[in-house]
Formats: C-alpha cells, sequence, structure tokens
C-alpha cells in the first residue's frame, strides 16, 4: 500500500503542477490582446500629443476644444488601460511610434486654416481606424477586463469620430466658402 502511494503522490504533483501552468496560461494575456493593448497605448498617447498640439495651434475655436476633449479623454483612456495592462503584466509603450512622431512633427510646422486642416483630417482617418480596430476586439478580445475596457472605451471613440466628421464637414465648407468669395 505505501508503495503505491508514493507513486501516485509524484504522479498527483505532476498533474497539479500542469493544470495549474495551464490555468496560468489561460489568465495570460493572448498574442493578440497584447498587441492590440501596445497599439491603443500608443494611439492614445499620439491623440493626447496632438490635442494638446491643437490646443495651441488651431485657428478654429471648435477645432481647439476638439483638442482638449482628445487630451482629457484620452488622457483618462490611457491612464485607465496602463493599470489594467500592469494587472495583466503586458508590457505598454512609453512614447508614440516613429510614425506618430512624423504626423506630430508635420503638424507642429503648421498654422492657421492649413493646421486646422490636416489636424482634421489626420483625427478622421485615425478615429475610423480606432473604432473599427476597437469593435473588433470588443468582441474577439480573449481576456474578459480588457474586452469590458475595449466596449467601455468604444462608445467615446464612436463620439469622437462623429465630432470629426462635423468638424471635417464644417472646415470643407469653409475651405469651398473661401473659394467662392476669392
Amino acid at each position: 500500500m505505501r508503495s503505491t502511494l508514493l507513486r501516485f503522490i509524484p504522479a498527483a504533483c505532476i498533474a497539479s503542477a500542469a493544470l495549474l501552468t495551464a490555468v496560468h496560461a489561460q489568465q495570460g494575456a493572448s498574442a493578440a490582446d497584447q498587441t492590440f493593448v501596445k497599439e491603443a497605448a500608443i494611439g492614445g498617447m499620439a491623440e493626447v500629443e496632438l490635442g494638446r498640439l491643437a490646443s495651441e495651434k488651431a485657428s478654429s475655436e471648435r477645432v481647439k476644444a476638439f483638442g482638449q476633449r482628445m487630451v482629457k479623454d484620452h488622457g483618462a483612456a490611457n491612464d485607465e488601460l496602463k493599470s489594467l495592462a500592469d494587472m495583466k503584466h503586458i508590457a505598454v509603450p512609453t512614447d508614440v511610434d516613429a510614425k506618430h512622431k512624423a504626423t506630430h512633427d508635420r503638424l507642429a510646422h503648421l498654422s492657421g486654416a492649413a493646421f486646422d486642416r490636416a489636424y482634421v483630417s489626420d483625427m478622421l482617418m485615425d478615429h475610423k481606424k480606432d473604432v473599427a480596430m476597437f469593435k473588433k476586439h470588443s468582441t474577439s478580445a480573449n481576456d474578459s477586463d480588457l474586452r469590458a475596457w475595449v466596449t467601455k472605451t468604444l462608445p467615446t471613440l464612436e463620439d469622437h469620430l462623429k465630432m470629426v466628421q462635423e468638424l471635417d464637414h464644417e472646415i470643407a465648407g469653409t475651405a469651398r466658402a473661401g473659394k467662392v468669395k476669392t
């Protein structure tokens, strides 16, 4: 009896260790979730930086206000995402990527109506991409906490998209009106 028990204990330990490893692996973020978190973090940081730039450089008060809204909303979302990523042991970049730096540098050299047009155009493209990415991840995220954050954040991004579409329409109308007058 004792020898049977001694043979059973190591096998039970191995099985328990395998089960714990499997459970831990399921709790870890998938590669797709990690990639999403990285892209969302970089995009959010870029929105804040560009929003600050718009607050300073835009000629339109509505564009300035939109920039301020980007700083507020994306700043809050970035903080939430960082906390979630820390909890899930997902590394989050601390700076934007080269593409977003180039956009910032390009916009920083513009002013007045040219800045407004370029900023709004970039925000329109960016928010279309972001909304699509968040919609997809709201159903495909493996991590339930991440899926909940995405689902909570998506309506704000959709609101941003609607706002920037209205700004784009307004700026395009202003540009056409200016061409007609000259």
